[in-house]
């Protein structure tokens, strides 16, 4: 028991360090801390984590975590002591206002989870406890940044705790990060938290391939070694030769980045022309009375000699510049980006930025935070930030959306992209990448959105949905006689042109609900139904419509019409079934289910789901919907946004032992066209593994044969047994599973 408190004791010190490197604390910021520190290892005094450990240990950590990683300064550090405190003890947030002001109060209220007691669910399998606490977060985080900061800090600590948690915990809030927190961090600009969170869900949900791939990296040392000689070294000669100040810090790519990449582009481990990475920081004097623009002009000027004496050095490769410093990213990020051709044949990504610019895609956003914080006298002014979070709060108030789709809707534009295109006038409008001439003309105006009939693209005439390229001027044309229909969700990236187009369609359906209603009670009479909430519920469902607006409004257009809603109350006869009629797989399903779980869901029929096709041998998990339960492999990405939105629907499940099954699979494979590559694909899959086939395709052009193989195995051993046999046929580049 000494030594836990002397560790907490410690633990206390370092924290109050590192803030202090941070900013220069106030005898008030150190009493306020301390109060906080003091309420939080009270109230959790007889708490520990699933771990063992002091539960104070957890605050702390993620108090350091926003310090040391994230650059905040005191008021991050007493929230984060605090953040748990309201939920899990006797302490309201009205006691944390009376000490600490309001500030604090409603920061730690943001990152409190909404008690699930006193939701009002409601009656439709779309409610999510966990969506209505992502709204609350984002709608906090819109009143103050650093609701969100917290969150990740917590988070992040909590994924790198989470070996101690059951499995089915370990994978909901793996997909929560997936789902949420981790493209947050990404448009935040924390990408060492981003890149930390991607690693530490994939260790989780997909264990097998992320050690195999750790295990690749860690061979790479003696390349890494070598490169420092040959490429590094180099550089750094001629840095010095010309005077510049500067620190370079080297990089191998992150386990999950490798294997996105390995996904992505269908190429091994070996083949990532991109594993090594350079960065090169320039420390530039700061000249006194010199304005910010001309600072950063200065700034960017350095970073092109810089770029211009490497590429001397080295060939570059003209595809991957990216200038950053022209046009920074949304969250602020500055850098300039080029992959180089070292002496070893390995290419390598070098950054060149300056130490301002370095701090940026440190702390991302943060250190805008940071800069006020220690700056309070100077004129506040709105940042990327700001004007980012007043954006989004209009789209999550919006009283006609439930919180899954409101957050659905607000992380579609976390990871986007951006073009800049110009007006006939010469002014730059920023787009998400993808855009279209209708994402163009809702950003200039409503109306002119609304009536858009077409263009003029540097002077040429295109229709709506013509995609856009940077540096393309635009003229929209327009008619009073068009308004959006459905169709036009299809046309646009943007979600100001999304919002605009659902709120007019979702006004054009209300007007119809009345005469949809009216034809749903004459058919309920006719059919001598009852109308009651079952009965909408049921409509709902089997039609798949999200709302009653949108149900009222289906009826009411006719497409669901008297024949469609007896299928849905069974009013109308089957026709007899033809045995010869039904799919393979009815045929071939086993009478027993290869799965077992828990006893309070064994009377539940359990399915492999179709999306991810498990196999024995796969790591599965269970989802309860339309009681059935639908095995998924935890790393299926549909089973993993059911777990991060509907994590009371989630069913241990394991494989049931001694039992041999066929499973249905696919692979799809690249090879380089020859002559009689078919029939040894065949032969090795029918002849040498002895196992049936579904389907195969196989089609090729210019050269290179690209093919799906749809098959039955038994097991994943009998699957990896097969890809390996495949890869080492002549010509064969590369074989995935699907």
């Amino acid at each position: 028991m000494e030594n836990e408190d002397l560790a907490v004791e410690q633990k206390y010190e370092e924290l109050l360090a590192a803030c202090k490197a941070n900013v220069q604390l106030t005898l008030e910021d150190e009493n306020n801390i301390f109060r906080a520190f003091t309420i939080a290892r009270n109230s959790h005094a007889d708490t520990r984590r699933k771990s063992g450990e002091l539960y104070i240990f957890h605050p702390l950590a993620v108090a350091l975590i926003a310090v040391k990683e994230v650059g905040l300064g005191p008021i991050a550090v007493i929230c984060a002591l605090l953040h748990d405190v309201v939920e899990d003890t006797d302490v309201t947030i009205d006691n944390i206002r009376a000490v600490f002001g309001d500030r604090v109060a409603r920061i730690v209220d943001g990152v409190t989870k909404i008690d699930k007691a006193s939701m009002i669910a409601e009656q439709n399998e779309d409610f999510s406890s966990q969506a209505e606490n992502y709204r609350k977060i984002l709608m906090a985080m819109c009143d103050d940044a650093y609701v969100i900061f917290l969150k990740l800090c917590d988070r992040l600590h909590n994924m790198r705790t989470l070996g101690s948690m059951k499995d089915t915990k370990k994978l909901a809030i793996s997909s929560e990060t997936q789902y949420l927190y981790i493209p947050l961090a990404h448009r935040l600009g924390l990408y060492s938290i981003k890149t930390e969170l991607d690693d530490l869900v994939m260790q989780y949900t997909n264990p097998d391939k992320y050690f195999e791939i750790a295990a690749q990296i860690s061979q790479t040392g003696e390349t890494a070694k070598k490169l420092k000689e040959c490429f590094t070294a180099p550089i750094i000669n001629l840095l010095d030769e010309n005077g510049f100040k500067y620190t370079i810090k080297t990089r191998v790519k992150s386990v999950y980045s490798c294997w996105k990449k390995m996904q992505n582009k269908g190429v091994p481990f070996d083949e990532i022309f991109d594993l090594y990475a350079m960065r090169i920081i320039l420390d530039l004097p700061q000249i006194e009375g010199m304005s910010p623009d001309d600072a950063k002009k200065i700034e960017k000027e350095e970073c092109f000699k810089v770029y211009a004496i490497i590429t001397g050095l080295f060939r570059s490769q003209p595809s991957r510049l990216r200038d950053w410093i022209t046009n920074p990213k949304n969250n602020g990020y500055e850098s300039l980006h080029t992959t180089l051709m070292s002496p070893l044949g390995k290419w390598v990504e070098v950054q060149i930025r300056t130490t301002r610019m370095d701090r940026i895609a440190e702390k991302g956003m943060a250190a805008h935070f940071l800069y006020k914080e220690s700056h309070p006298d100077e004129p506040s002014h709105q940042g990327p930030l700001e004007e980012w979070l007043m954006q989004i709060r209009a789209s999550l108030e919006d009283p006609n959306k439930n919180a899954l789709d409101l957050v659905e809707d607000f992380k579609e534009n976390l990871y986007t992209k951006e073009i800049y295109i110009f007006t006939p006038k010469g002014d730059t409008v920023k787009l998400p990448s993808r855009s279209t001439v209708l994402d163009f003309a809702y950003a200039i105006h409503t109306q002119l959105g609304m009536h858009c009939i077409g263009a003029k693209v540097n002077a040429r005439v295109v229709p709506i949905g013509y995609r856009l390229h940077s540096g393309e001027q635009v003229q929209v044309l327009t008619s009073q006689k068009t308004t959006p229909v459905e169709s036009w969700l299809d046309e646009v990236q943007s979600s100001r042109a999304k919002e605009h187009i659902k709120d007019f369609i979702r006004n054009q359906k209300k007007d119809r609900r009345e005469e949809g209603e009216k034809k749903l009670e004459e058919y309920l009479s006719k059919a001598g139904l009852q109308k009651g909430v079952g009965r909408i519920v049921r409509l709902k469902h089997y039609f798949n419509c999200d709302s009653d607006i949108e149900l009222y409004y289906r009826i009411a257009t006719g497409a669901i019409g008297e024949k469609e809603m007896n299928e849905c109350f069974h009013l109308t006869k089957s026709s007899p079934e033809l045995l010869f009629l039904r799919p393979l797989e009815k045929l071939t399903t086993p009478t027993t289910s290869p799965f077992l779980t828990d006893s309070a869901h064994e009377n539940l029929e359990m399915q492999p789901a179709s999306c991810c096709k498990p196999v024995q041998g796969d790591r599965v998990i269970g989802i309860v919907s339309d009681n059935k339960i639908m095995v998924h492999r935890t790393n299926c990405p549909n089973a993993m946004h059911e777990m991060s939105t509907h994590e009371d629907r989630i069913v241990r499940t394991r494989w049931r032992p001694g039992e041999k099954m066929a499973f249905l699979t696919g692979i799809t494979i690249t090879a380089i066209d020859r002559k009689g590559l078919l029939q040894e694909l065949t032969g090795i899959i029918s002849d040498e593994m002895d196992l049936n086939m579904r389907a195969i395709t196989l089609e090729a052009s210019e050269g290179v044969g690209r093919g799906m193989i749809m098959l039955y195995v038994h097991n994943l051993s009998d699957l990896d047994r097969l890809m390996s046999k495949l890869r080492s046929l002549d010509g064969v580049e590369d074989v995935q599973r699907v």
